[in-house]
């Protein structure tokens, strides 16, 4: 598998997006696919969420974007050996503007990740909750996008404009865009009102919806004030396990065989939970 480039997009913000995209990003991490993180956000949750103060971030996706810099010259390393990071910076939200007269303006990040794909299995771009330009510049570049949908009520208010702009993108920008799977976060079995939401989007989406549930977890919530991924912070957590889940679903999904003695143990420990 060579950088395969998953997109988590939903312009509805709190839906557990960039939560998601740090999670499953050290999931791979940990089972020893080597992962690519790129904040595409300007609001840089994912780069504070791995530790990093943004007063001494020196380049960052702008500087990719719009000074031509290398991702190769911007990439910075985590404490996980497996997992880098593009980081962002606010200077992003400038770069819609600024982009707005390129002649390829939607192909701008697919032409930044190019020339380091190969170097990674996966490469996770974490959204901004819109459907401006760098998202669109997300989708362009993605081999594949994850919808996190919250089990709360609203929680496919605006969905459908999403899948329509997705449709947009497979039509003009990326014939080879899939929807890896819609992803439900948030998840509280013991409220009434969640499992409704989780049957209904299942009754709607059916095979698009992943197995795994994201349940709804104070420690993925403390985790990033941590400046750590949930299987750093607290890895018995039931977030902690339920991305390690997610990415399995995944890597099953794609037909990957590759299986490290960390996910044997792993998938040890949660067979012993479950029992």
């Amino acid at each position: 598998m060579t950088g395969k480039t998953i997109a988590i997009a939903n312009q509805k913000g709190g839906v557990g997006k960039t939560t998601t995209a740090i999670n499953l990003a050290a999931s791979f991490a940990v089972l020893e696919y080597k992962t690519l993180l790129i904040d595409a956000d300007p609001q840089a949750n994912s780069t504070t969420g791995l530790g990093f103060d943004l007063r001494n971030i020196q380049q960052s996706l702008y500087d990719c974007m719009i000074n031509d810099g290398q991702a190769g010259d911007v990439v910075l390393g985590t404490e996980m050996e497996y997992l880098k990071l593009l980081p962002s910076h606010i200077d992003l939200v400038g770069a819609e503007l600024e982009l707005i007269n390129h002649p390829n303006r939607e192909n701008v990040l697919k032409k930044i990740i190019t020339p380091v794909k190969d170097q990674y299995d996966f490469i996770i771009i974490d959204c901004s909750p819109s459907l401006g330009l760098i998202t669109v510049n997300a989708l362009t570049a993605a081999d594949s996008v994850i919808i996190p949908v919250q089990c709360e009520f609203f929680a496919l208010e605006g969905l459908g404009k999403l899948l329509n702009t997705i449709k947009i993108v497979q039509s003009h920008l990326n014939t080879g865009l899939e929807i890896e799977g819609i992803l439900m976060t948030m998840y509280d079995g013991r409220l009434r009102l969640s499992n409704q939401v989780a049957n209904e989007v299942k009754h709607h989406f059916e095979d698009m919806v992943f197995n795994t549930l994201i349940h709804r977890n104070t420690r993925l919530g403390e985790a990033p004030s941590f400046g750590k991924p949930a299987i750093l912070y607290d890895p018995d957590s039931n977030g902690s396990v339920n991305y390690l889940n997610l990415a399995r679903e995944i890597l099953q999904k794609n037909g990957a065989t590759k299986i490290t003695n960390q996910e044997k143990i792993l998938a040890s420990s949660d067979e012993q939970r479950n029992a």
